[in-house]
C-alpha cells in the first residue's frame, strides 16, 4: 500500500536499467528468468530478449541475485584510510593558521607626532 503511493508521488521513471541477467547454475544451465534492474530504484523487471523490451515488475529475488549471499560483505576501508590519511593534512593545517603572524607595520593605534612645541 506505501509502495504504490510513494509510487505515484514519486515515480520512477526506470531509464537506467541494467543489462539483461539470467541467473545461470555453476553447471552453466539457466535456471530463472532473464530480468533487468532499475539502477535508481531496485526494481526488478522481467526481461523478454525475443522482443528486446522489459516486462512486468517481478518480486525481489534474495536467492537469485548476481551473487552468492553468504558472500561476505565490502569493507569500510577505503573511507577509513581517507579520514586517517586526512589527519596529517589537518594538523599541518591547523598549525600553519595558528603559528601565522600580522603583517609588519605601523601600529593602527600609534598618530604621527607633528613638529612643533
Amino acid at each position: 500500500m506505501i509502495d504504490s503511493v510513494l509510487n505515484l508521488l514519486f515515480r520512477c521513471s526506470h531509464r537506467r536499467l541494467t543489462r539483461p541477467v539470467t541467473p545461470v547454475s555453476k553447471a552453466g544451465v539457466p535456471h530463472g528468468q532473464t530480468y533487468v534492474v532499475c539502477l535508481d530504484c531496485g526494481k526488478q523487471f522481467a526481461y523478454d530478449f525475443q522482443e528486446m523490451r522489459i516486462g512486468r515488475p517481478l518480486e525481489s529475488s534474495l536467492g537469485h541475485g548476481v551473487l552468492p549471499p553468504d558472500m561476505p560483505r565490502p569493507r569500510a576501508r577505503k573511507l577509513k584510510f581517507a579520514l586517517w590519511a586526512s589527519l596529517p593534512l589537518a594538523v599541518f593545517l591547523a598549525s600553519a593558521l595558528k603559528n601565522k603572524k600580522p603583517p609588519n607595520g605601523p601600529p593602527q593605534d600609534a598618530k604621527p607626532k607633528r613638529g612643533g612645541s
